[in-house]
């Protein structure tokens, strides 16, 4: 099992970008997820295992976005507490999509990889995302004990 957390406000993945060159289209990444990408390639970097993960894997990944100042004092402890749970945009497989981009070659070998996935968004005061890979086939020996 591999966790880490990734401190900082959380990026989801923005829409492909396109310009011209020399009567070419290139596509291209938003600034903001290009940076987050980068910024979780090296978190994740610290945490990379020996070999490349292959076979199928199971990821958690929570989002914790900052809280809102309009929140009242009653309103920023249940947020806290997980009763209040962030309903606005944008999606949850917004923000996994820049995740498991920025894994690839660092933890797996592709995101085809990831046959399990759980995703949630959360409210802290300490926003962050939070990221728990487990290969399938450890996970399967630990149950099978």
């Amino acid at each position: 099992m591999i966790q880490f957390t990734v401190y900082g406000e959380p990026v989801a993945q923005g829409r492909p970008r396109a310009t011209t060159v020399n009567g070419h289209i290139r596509m291209y990444d938003p600034k903001k997820s290009s940076d987050f990408k980068d910024y979780v390639r090296l978190v994740a970097s610290e945490h990379r295992p020996e070999k490349l993960l292959e076979g199928p894997i199971s990821l958690v990944v929570k989002v914790y976005k900052p809280t809102l100042k309009s929140f009242s004092k009653k309103k920023k402890a249940a947020a806290e507490a997980g009763q209040l749970r962030p309903t606005t945009k944008p999606d949850v497989d917004n923000y996994v999509k820049g995740v498991k981009d920025a894994l690839k070659n660092v933890i797996w070998k592709d995101d085809s990889q990831v046959v399990d996935l759980h995703i949630s968004k959360w409210y802290s005061e300490t926003p962050r995302v939070e990221i728990t890979i487990v290969p399938l086939d450890v996970q399967q020996q630990t149950l099978s004990i």
